[in-house]
């Protein structure tokens, strides 16, 4: 089964696929979507663009989201739920299954404790995918995301999507 994972975020979109085969994870590729654009609508467009290429290329058969956590900021937690949006809505158009989860489930998948910081997070990430080159806090966010799914929801989701597929 192959799974994307994204972080959600206006400026930068982490993303990360892996597959997960009979209970062993590989990297497949990682990287962050940086926004372009001077108001928001040319950068939400350049986000959903950039993430439809990325799932166009690697083909994943599921997609898992970080939730969203609410800040003391409104507008900052607005803007980033509508970055969230585009992460939910490009698998979505895909015919992707999404798994959400919080960021305290992510973390404690990964590390072992929900409270762990982005160092933990990435070292972490290295040591369940050897070799693996990650391209900034924001990727291993999101392959640490995918990881979790492929532990929590995907099993399920791939089954289900597999099923619904031999039926056709």
């Amino acid at each position: 089964m192959r799974v994307i994972g994204i972080d959600p975020g206006l400026r930068n979109l982490g993303w990360g696929v892996i597959d997960a085969q009979a209970g062993r994870l590989s990297h497949v590729a990682n990287g962050i979507c940086h926004s372009d654009g001077d108001d928001l609508g040319e950068r939400l467009l350049s986000l959903y663009n950039q993430l439809t290429e990325i799932i166009d290329a690697f083909q994943p058969q599921t997609a898992a989201v970080e939730q969203t956590f609410v800040n003391k900021d409104g507008a900052g937690t607005l803007k980033l739920g509508q970055a969230r949006g585009i992460a939910m809505l490009v698998p979505a158009k895909a015919g992707l299954p999404i798994g959400e989860y919080a960021p305290n489930k992510v973390k404690k998948t990964v590390v072992g404790v929900g409270h762990a910081d982005k160092k933990q997070v990435a070292h972490m990430v290295k040591v369940q995918l050897p070799g693996v080159e990650i391209k900034g806090a924001d990727a291993a966010d999101a392959l640490a995301i995918a990881i979790c799914h492929a532990h929590h929801g995907g099993g399920a989701s791939g089954l289900a999507a597999a099923l619904a597929r031999a039926v056709v």
